[in-house]
């Protein structure tokens, strides 16, 4: 199973938005972006939504079928550890390998002087095209990338082995992700970490580093652009040589994790991807779940008060909502509007805080980053919420499409 050029992973907090998300992949199509659609969904997603992955496949095999899409599309078990990934496997057929919580973990010392041995040649300067500077290690840092890294790489390879024992060899996508940790990879330890996955002989096809700077959810990027735009382009590069060094899969690519919205970094991603020829797959996260609150607060009556009611249970929720998201959200408290006056809010006025458009002066980034982790409080809402949801559907929909495709589709990849 060989993942696309290009992809997206569609998050969807209540399984109720697969065909409007399936809508905008194909209206890229239609205009020349071959991209393809990956429903995803983490254990702790399921845990508050009171869902189960087989919930996500329905969800996508339904859109499919009522849009008679022919593309391809897959099921991610989003950021699984070998704890829950018996749960994604009959579902899924793309997995996200989670270590961060191994990084800091020793292997043994037998494995990692093996792995210092193995890979003595790099020791020195290690010359790679589109690289100005050489990259520079003696033994002493590579030991500590192996001290650092070795652990949490034969974790995934652990996993790996148990999904390939359950789905057959090739039968599945593997992506391996380390971007919840407190400080980003550099290079050098991007390529040793290839170089140990390799070793596992994971076929990865996408990994997710930590890029330096803020992703917080659902908003723009906060950091500086230029060193991010750097920190790309030299991560592309060690993945091409690891690639040809290792003989990795030819289409391993970045994956961007709480890329959504990051409208500040689209087009320097955008340039960076087509002068190296090389693929991208965006997590999305959960702006279809925004998108769901601005489609109620424009339909207005119920779904406004809905929308309203969220919001001023969350503010009264804000640490134990904020908790779990510690290292993705930077919420002031004081600039969230007063629930007293957001229950005297019209549709518009709750549509144009809510909805990421810079230019709007009443765009509000700590009203957004709080919705966004809210969703909780919708699923304690069961049947109502999703009521309100088929009863606006239409409205909702078309939210959902257009935010896709012309925020983040048509930006990132034409």
């Amino acid at each position: 199973m060989r993942l696309q050029k290009y992809s997206i992973g569609t998050g969807d907090r209540f399984g109720c938005q697969g065909k409007a998300q399936l809508k905008a992949i194909i209206k890229a199509h239609e205009n020349g972006i071959d991209i393809a659609i990956v429903w995803n969904k983490s254990h702790r997603e399921h845990l508050i939504t009171n869902t189960a992955p087989s919930d996500v496949l329905e969800e996508a095999q339904n859109a499919v079928k009522d849009l008679d899409w022919k593309g391809k599309y897959y099921i991610d078990a989003d950021h699984v550890g070998i704890s829950n990934i018996d749960l994604f496997i009959d579902s899924s057929d793309y997995f996200t390998l989670d270590v961060a919580e191994y990084i800091n973990k020793k292997a043994s010392v037998a494995e990692i002087n093996n792995f210092i041995e193995k890979h003595e040649e790099f020791i020195g300067e290690i010359i790679i095209s589109n690289i100005k500077k050489p990259l520079k290690i003696n033994k002493t840092q590579l030991r500590t990338i192996a001290e650092k890294y070795l652990f949490a790489i034969k974790e995934a390879g652990r996993m790996y082995r148990k999904i390939e024992d359950k789905k057959g060899k090739d039968n599945f996508i593997i992506e391996v992700s380390m971007d919840e940790t407190n400080k980003p990879q550099t290079p050098i330890e991007i390529l040793f970490i290839l170089a140990a996955i390799a070793n596992e002989k994971i076929p990865i096809q996408t990994i997710a580093p930590k890029f330096s700077g803020r992703f917080n959810k659902g908003v723009d990027y906060e950091g500086d652009i230029e060193q991010f735009s750097k920190e790309l382009e030299i991560i592309l590069a060690v993945i091409q040589f690891a690639i040809n060094k290792f003989s990795l899969p030819d289409n391993l690519k970045i994956s961007l994790h709480s890329g959504s919205d990051k409208f500040s970094l689209y087009n320097n991603i955008n340039k960076a991807i087509k002068e190296f020829d090389t693929g991208f797959h965006l997590k999305t996260s959960g702006t279809t779940w925004l998108e769901e609150l601005i489609g109620l607060a424009i339909a207005g009556g119920e779904g406004l008060e809905l929308a309203k009611e969220i919001y001023i249970k969350a503010h009264s929720r804000l640490d134990e909502l904020c908790a779990p998201y510690a290292s993705v959200v930077d919420i002031d408290t004081d600039k969230l509007p007063d629930p007293e006056k957001v229950i005297k809010w019209t549709s518009e006025d709750f549509a144009r805080v809510l909805r990421h458009d810079l230019s709007c002066t009443y765009y509000n980034r700590d009203f957004r980053q709080l919705l966004h982790i809210a969703y909780k409080i919708a699923a304690e809402m069961g049947s109502r919420y999703i009521d309100t949801l088929n009863k606006y559907d239409e409205i909702i929909g078309s939210n959902v499409t257009e935010n896709i495709y012309e925020r983040h589709l048509s930006k990132l990849f034409l």
